[in-house]
């Protein structure tokens, strides 16, 4: 027996990989986050398939469904909304799967600021303007930052910054980003990224605060905010320069 933990992706049902799907197919048992995992995913498990939404469960019930498919020998796939990798709350059950010597495996799935990038229709990293991606979040109700990593940490580098979970504190954010990035910068807000009531609100640091309270947006969101959304001031990459010799290209 063994509990599949499953990336479905940012939303849309067709961007669950195949790895996922056939895992779905074969489990049976799901449990899966009802709250934001498409129900459209529960139509590749099996007929009889148990379904479990944990949407209103704590980790303890979420543990006894553990054990319960253990004890029967069944397998079971844990669906999770976006990647598994970041924001997933994966750790704490692997750490109690791992006390009761239940088995695992981890499948990838679209992370939220992948389709968000999607949806913008942009690349986040551009030549000599912006080469990193920070995936990051700003304290709240259920845990809180690390002391050393702080939005004016992450600024000060000029890199693309993904805000995950913080769309509730956008002013407080503006104010952190400003003296780094400017009242020009660029920012973005993706609510629902590749959902079908997918929103999209694109402003500055300036007056972004202003036009999300025009057009309020509550959860489900990401926040995009760098020069790399709006730029086309920038040099082209290396990877398809003529002048440049690599091994695919004649380089010896």
């Amino acid at each position: 027996m063994t509990v599949h933990f499953i990336g479905a992706g940012p939303g849309a049902a067709d961007l669950l990989t195949l790895r996922g799907r056939d895992l779905l197919a074969s489990s049976p048992v799901c449990l899966y986050a009802g709250s934001i995992v498409p129900p459209e995913m529960l139509a590749h498990c099996r007929p009889g398939t148990r379904l479990v939404d944990t949407a209103s469960m704590d980790l303890d019930g979420i543990e006894a469904e553990y054990v319960s498919a253990h004890t029967a020998g069944q397998d079971v796939a844990r669906l999770h909304s976006g990647d598994l990798s970041i924001y997933s709350a994966v750790a704490e059950q692997i750490r109690r799967l791992e006390r009761h010597a239940i088995p695992y495996t981890l499948t990838p799935g679209v992370p939220a600021f992948a389709a968000a990038a999607a949806a913008l229709g942009r690349e986040l990293t551009l030549p000599e303007v912006a080469q990193s991606v920070v995936l990051t979040r700003m304290s709240g109700r259920a845990s809180r930052m690390p002391t050393a990593e702080t939005l004016a940490a992450f600024a000060a580098t000029g890199a693309t910054l993904a805000i995950h979970l913080a769309i509730h504190a956008l002013e407080q954010m503006v104010t952190e980003l400003l003296p780094f990035y400017g009242a020009d910068c660029p920012v973005a807000i993706v609510a629902r990224a590749s959902w079908p009531d997918q929103r999209i609100l694109r402003g500055r640091l300036g007056d972004i605060v202003g036009l999300l309270e025009a057009d309020p947006i509550k959860r489900t969101a990401l926040v995009l905010v760098g020069p790399a959304l709006a730029t086309d001031d920038f040099r082209d990459s290396a990877l398809y320069d003529p002048g440049y010799q690599r091994r695919f290209r004649g380089a010896p």
